[in-house]
């Protein structure tokens, strides 16, 4: 028997849906750190794709504010878009600070630099959190009718049920604590991955988060030096 006590592990069971703040929280601070970037670090138009997200945010707050307890197309659609825009407009700051650092045209102190990076490099988790929530099992709206046998991430309570709560699912803050560790350890932790979606998200997330910890440490160093 498992924890679930029937047979199988509680994820592949229908459950109630998650709460909608955690992610909602994680898209608020992700539109800060982009506006609190220095203007050389976003794309032209500086206020077009924060207000794009906070649009779409918006939208599916009023759409379903509470419980994701349905899954609907568009508003997966809304969900992969506002995650898909929150990626775009991090992955492009990235590139505009690691092309200002290879010119040698980025003359802000260490501190601004490291300031900076950092706020890349948290903007980056918190995408890449968001899509890995938004794709392992289908999504939260899918997931609430369970997981799927074969997931996009094996998380070890799916793995090993002896070590989880009758009723433990992966939440969006599981999602967060992966995207955390592949940003600080530049690959996996805890988890399998087992989609080859989630192989190339993975891959990109660190090849990202590795350029931005490279050329941010190593132009600091050069300044101070």
């Amino acid at each position: 028997m498992t924890a679930a006590g029937i047979g199988r592990p509680a994820v592949l069971h229908p459950a109630r849906g998650e709460h909608r703040w955690p992610s909602a929280l994680a898209v608020a601070v992700a539109i800060l750190l982009q506006l609190l970037l220095p203007a050389p670090m976003v794309p032209q138009g500086r206020y077009l794709l924060p207000m794009l997200e906070l649009a779409l945010l918006v939208a599916l707050i009023i759409a379903n504010p509470f419980r994701m307890n349905r899954e609907s197309g568009a508003l997966r659609v809304a969900g992969l878009g506002l995650t898909a825009l929150v990626g775009l407009s991090n992955g492009w700051s990235a590139l505009l600070l690691a092309a200002r650092i290879l010119e040698g045209e980025y003359a802000a102190g260490p501190a601004a630099l490291l300031g900076t990076g950092g706020a890349i490099w948290l903007t980056n988790v918190l995408a890449f959190a968001l899509l890995y929530w938004e794709l392992d099992g289908g999504g939260p709206g899918a997931r609430v009718s369970g997981m799927p046998t074969v997931p996009d991430l094996a998380f070890t309570q799916t793995q090993s049920p002896e070590l989880a709560t009758a009723d433990w699912r992966p939440e969006f803050v599981d999602y967060l604590f992966v995207a955390f560790t592949a940003g600080t350890s530049f690959g996996p932790t805890d988890v399998a991955v087992l989609s080859r979606r989630l192989k190339i998200a993975m891959m990109t997330q660190v090849a990202v988060a590795l350029v931005v910890v490279v050329l941010v440490v190593a132009r600091a160093v050069n300044v101070l030096g």
